[in-house]
């Protein structure tokens, strides 16, 4: 049987050449590539007929970011909710392209890209996430605080990824502090790639007001296990729902990213403690279930500082950009390769 892939991404977007390169990997044709500009241009979209489709990051594309949330700087902060509008639609068009398979459900597409959605999804199926609730703005989130007795919490804008506008918030004695990416030029936020603190509450309130109306998700912080005095959490991909690939990301700051200064730390120190280990796939196993139609997540998932509780901060539809990263079972395949290993079989 002939087996064609296809692939909805930014032409030259490192996710499409990874992808690429695993499916001829296999002695198969280079995927079929329908560009996102195109779909949120509206034009007339197609693929070979039988194509399995997997459907990608819309990546760091100027032209394709003005489709999605207006004119304007790419580096900019905000615009999340216009973002997440044009974002369905598309993925709408995309479902409606004749005589494909896809790889990947666009309702949970959707959810993943709504962190409050996705919150409350893994919370009603048991997976341990840090309690949350939404806000409105800065005055609503300090009332909301108090009303729990939370002093430290992470206020995520609801449609975002790679931590833009993310705020690490705390309360002490009346004093604030607030470290994020983003930041002010006097006109806008742009986000940095290094993180900045605020400390003027004036400063905070404008940041949090500004993120508002494209909708909060507020959780309370989890304190992560450190090493060495740096805090660390996970980076786990799954494949058809089973943990696949692994990476320990150990920062200075509250956020561990890779593009914000983030370090890959030694997985070992994670797999040595085996009851831990367990206990870390199987959470991601437990979140990675509430997707089902999602060939691949990427599950961010923090261990506490008594190295034995762990709760899912994030679970991301396309968390798999990890390049040179071999999987757990050693088999030297990448994240993609993987992917593709588990659509040929599922085929066959």
């Amino acid at each position: 049987m002939s087996v064609r892939f296809a692939v909805v991404g930014t032409p030259g977007d490192r996710r499409v050449t990874m992808f690429g390169a695993a499916v001829a990997a296999r002695g198969l044709p280079e995927p079929y590539v329908i560009p996102w500009r195109d779909v949120l241009a509206g034009k007339e979209l197609s693929a070979p007929e039988g194509a399995l489709l997997r459907i990608d990051s819309p990546g760091e594309d100027g032209e394709v970011d003005a489709l999605l949330r207006g004119p304007g700087e790419p580096a900019r902060v905000g615009g999340g909710a216009t973002w997440y509008a044009g974002f369905t639609a598309g993925l709408a068009r995309v479902a409606a392209i004749p005589g494909v398979r896809l790889l990947g459900d666009v309702a949970e597409i959707g959810v993943l890209f709504d962190k409050r959605r996705c919150h409350a999804v893994l919370e009603e199926a048991g997976v341990a996430v840090p309690p949350g609730f939404a806000a409105g703005s800065y005055e609503e989130l300090r009332d909301l605080m108090a009303g729990r007795g939370w002093k430290r919490v992470f206020v995520k804008p609801a449609h975002g990824s790679s931590a833009s506008g993310v705020i690490a918030f705390q309360e002490h004695a009346g004093r604030v502090k607030a470290v994020t990416s983003a930041a002010w030029t006097g006109e806008a936020y742009l986000n940095s790639l290094r993180l900045r603190t605020y400390e003027d509450e004036a400063d905070v309130r404008r940041l949090v007001d500004f993120l508002a109306p494209d909708g909060l998700h507020v959780e309370r912080w989890f304190p992560k296990a450190s090493v060495r005095g740096r805090a660390f959490d996970l980076r786990v991909v799954t494949v058809s729902g089973e943990p696949t690939h692994a990476v320990v990301r150990v920062g200075r700051g509250p956020m561990t990213n890779l593009h914000l200064g983030g370090e890959r730390g030694d997985l070992e120190m994670v797999r040595a403690r085996a009851e831990l280990w367990e206990r870390v796939l199987a959470t991601c196993a437990r979140a990675a279930a509430c997707f089902p139609g999602s060939l691949g997540t990427g599950v961010d998932v923090m261990v506490g500082t008594d190295w034995r509780s762990v709760a899912v901060a994030e679970v991301n539809a396309f968390g798999d950009l990890l390049p040179g990263l071999g999987d757990l079972s050693g088999n030297n395949r990448d994240t993609y390769a993987e992917q593709v290993r588990a659509v040929l079989d599922g085929h066959a």
